[in-house]
């Protein structure tokens, strides 16, 4: 029984040090070979869209009803201390460092990661990957650096849209819930942000992006044969993501905090 706790431990340890060993190694290749042509600039335009504008309704729908959720949870809460006056302010603090970024992260994760997994792991499994070595083509190049670049783009302009979209929502509930006005509104979000407060919340999508794609891409490439194989790794994909999103999420903002 002991042997046998200790071999399960053991190879725990093994596979999470290869899973980073192996991540760390495609992210190492992605950087290497950015910077050598040739450049595939349609591919990485069409990432973008891909990325970017096919979540831009997910990112909506999501940060919206989350912007109502919270400035009537906080309207209600606050009511009986006198505080209603401060919600506008506490809406615009925690969309803009956290839940903003973290919460588009996430549904981005849930869609792009397993889309970049299924669609690398269907690659690999038929055999297109090498393929495209054989044609003399790098992967790394047509494959990884696409989805990476492309994802560090659409990620950051989605949050954008993400946190004015919140935002909007919990103006509305301020407006139809407590009586605030959008002017009242407005003012109070305008007064109480800091160019801190929006570098750390953008900032952090930089980091969650590159956390998509590469563990997107590496669980696609290392996807085993079959369909069993591909959908385990687009599971696992997302899985990841949303854990190293979380994880990541309070280191950044105690790096940004210290900065």
């Amino acid at each position: 029984m002991v042997e046998f706790i200790f071999e399960k431990f053991g190879k725990g340890v093994t596979d999470f040090l290869g899973f980073f060993g192996g991540v760390g190694r495609l992210c190492g290749q992605a950087a290497r070979d950015t910077i050598t042509p040739p450049r595939y600039t349609q591919l990485l335009l069409d990432q973008v869209y891909a990325i970017g504008y096919k979540s831009l309704t997910l990112v909506i729908v999501t940060c919206f009803s989350t912007g109502m959720v919270i400035a009537l949870q906080f309207s209600y809460g606050l009511e009986k201390f006198g505080g209603q006056l401060y919600v506008p302010k506490i809406i615009a603090l925690s969309f803009i460092r956290e839940l903003g970024p973290v919460f588009t992260s996430l549904m981005v994760a849930a869609r792009v990661g397993a889309g970049i997994a299924a669609e690398v792991g269907s690659m690999k499994v038929t055999e297109q990957i090498d393929a495209i070595r054989a044609l003399g083509t790098n992967p790394i190049k047509k494959i990884v650096i696409p989805r990476f670049i492309g994802t560090q783009i659409a990620l950051p302009i989605l949050t954008i849209f993400g946190i004015l979209i919140g935002l909007f929502g919990g103006m509305i509930i301020c407006y139809t819930e407590i009586g605030l006005s959008p002017q009242y509104y407005y003012n109070k979000v305008v007064e109480s942000l800091a160019l801190k407060d929006i570098f750390s919340g953008i900032g952090k999508t930089f980091f969650f992006a590159l956390i998509i794609s590469s563990v997107g891409c590496y669980k696609g490439f290392t996807a085993s044969y079959g369909t069993r194989g591909v959908g385990l790794a687009t599971t696992e994909a997302v899985v990841i993501s949303t854990i190293a999103i979380l994880i990541a999420d309070f280191f950044l903002t105690k790096l940004f905090m210290w900065l």
